[in-house]
């Protein structure tokens, strides 16, 4: 596996779970250290690691970035917010979104106070996506290995669900009601009858799509290069010189 002995392996992945944890205030909810070696078909060394447990460890830490990215001062607004629209969120009843977002100086203002509320949704489904990473059987191991550049994400969004827009959607709602930015208050009074409760379904929606996008590229970015993990048991399972067959 690229060169490595199996006690490199060892030693180098037990250091990792020694000092890998989440970054921008996440890292109690969030941290790996709790990583469960699980039984699998195919064993990595004498230690018992598992293709299971790589796919483990390639989404925690897909995570973890993707959870730092978007929780960090202007990250979900750089990477996300004009992604996710305003427009698409508060959609468009007449003339009331043209005659807010007249300015451009007021429709920034309004976007970032919503981005606030999308970060907070981010936080929330931060360790709702630890725990599934911590408690989902990855029986077909093999092939999530072998699979696409985001197979991994794709396979644990799809055994999450709706999990975190269900999650997100209270606590969204809430911050709607509340939001200490007058902005935010002004754009959903001035929706006539709006129904905060769906929009903020509509908004953990495209919160939750962001999410899961995010992940999955931080997993393409290891999958095309895992040396850059300086993880050995990412580099050992995907790197360009590791056999599969040899494992089992």
């Amino acid at each position: 596996m690229s060169g490595m002995t199996k006690a490199d392996v060892v030693r180098g992945f037990e250091q990792h779970l020694g000092r890998r944890k989440f970054m921008g205030g996440l890292g109690s909810a969030i941290g790996i250290g709790g990583l469960m070696m699980l039984p699998g078909c195919t064993s990595l060394g004498n230690r018992g690691f598992t293709l299971t447990d790589a796919i483990r460890q390639m989404l925690y830490l897909s995570s973890e970035r993707a959870f730092t990215r978007l929780t960090a001062p202007g990250g979900y607004w750089d990477e996300q917010v004009r992604t996710v629209g305003l427009g698409n969120i508060l959609g468009t009843r007449g003339d009331v979104l043209s005659n807010i977002l007249t300015s451009a100086l007021f429709r920034d203002r309004l976007n970032r106070a919503f981005a606030d509320i999308a970060i907070e949704g981010a936080e929330r489904a931060a360790p709702l996506v630890a725990d599934a990473v911590r408690v989902v059987g990855f029986q077909n191991a093999v092939d999530l290995v072998r699979g696409g550049p985001t197979a991994a994400t794709s396979f644990l969004r799809q055994q999450m669900g709706g999990a975190l827009v269900e999650a997100m959607v209270p606590e969204l709602a809430r911050a709607m009601r509340v939001a200490e930015d007058p902005l935010v208050g002004q754009a959903l009074t001035a929706l006539t009858g709006v129904d905060v409760g769906r929009l903020a379904t509509g908004f953990s929606t495209r919160v939750n799509d962001a999410i899961w996008q995010e992940i999955g590229r931080e997993e393409a970015a290891i999958r095309r290069n895992p040396a850059s993990t300086r993880d050995p048991l990412l580099i050992g399972v995907f790197g360009a010189n590791a056999r599969l067959d040899a494992a089992y």
